[in-house]
């Protein structure tokens, strides 16, 4: 009886491990020496003295992209570019008392109380022209749910996600 119960939890586990695979879509760890060079190349012109740290490759709107991280000048970026070296975002993690005032008030009237775990600057870049395009807030409320936020600059709440405990991005 001992062997199809392991046999039956190897199998649920396996199930588990596709599912939550597939629940972050196509994005796989990516050794640095296999990151294409216009994609090296890119980060290092737009931030010569960060240090790389990481990359991962996925498939974002039907494209193959790559996030390189680094860390530049004691802050986390997160650089998502094109094979060919086009910067498309830029995520800089930010303390939260760097948000903008209107930023600030908006999810202090929203979620009083509310613990920041994450904070980031998001920068869309097309063209070469970046323009900061909205703040993304991983917070837990006081009633302990943990949600992603996303604001404009200006203050504005656009999009709200429940995050299931220990799902941090």
């Amino acid at each position: 009886m001992r062997r199809p119960v392991t046999w039956l939890g190897i199998g649920i586990a396996s199930v588990l491990l596709v599912f939550v695979a597939g629940a972050r879509g196509d994005e796989e760890k990516v050794s640095l020496d296999k990151v294409p060079g216009p994609v090296v190349e890119a980060v290092k012109a737009r931030f010569a003295n960060a240090t790389v740290t990481g990359a991962s490759k996925e498939k974002e709107k039907g494209r193959v992209v790559y996030e390189v991280t680094i860390k530049d000048k004691g802050q986390n970026i997160d650089v998502t570019v094109t094979p060919q070296g086009e910067i498309l975002l830029i995520e800089k993690e930010i303390a939260a008392r760097d948000l903008p005032r209107a930023v600030a008030r908006a999810l202090e009237g929203k979620y009083p109380r509310a613990t920041y775990k994450i904070v980031e600057e998001i920068v869309e870049v097309a063209k070469k022209q970046e323009r900061l395009a909205y703040y993304e807030v991983l917070l837990v409320t006081a009633g302990k749910e943990t949600l992603e936020v996303l604001v404009t600059p200006e203050g504005r709440i656009v999009k709200e996600e429940k995050k299931k405990p220990g799902e941090d991005d």
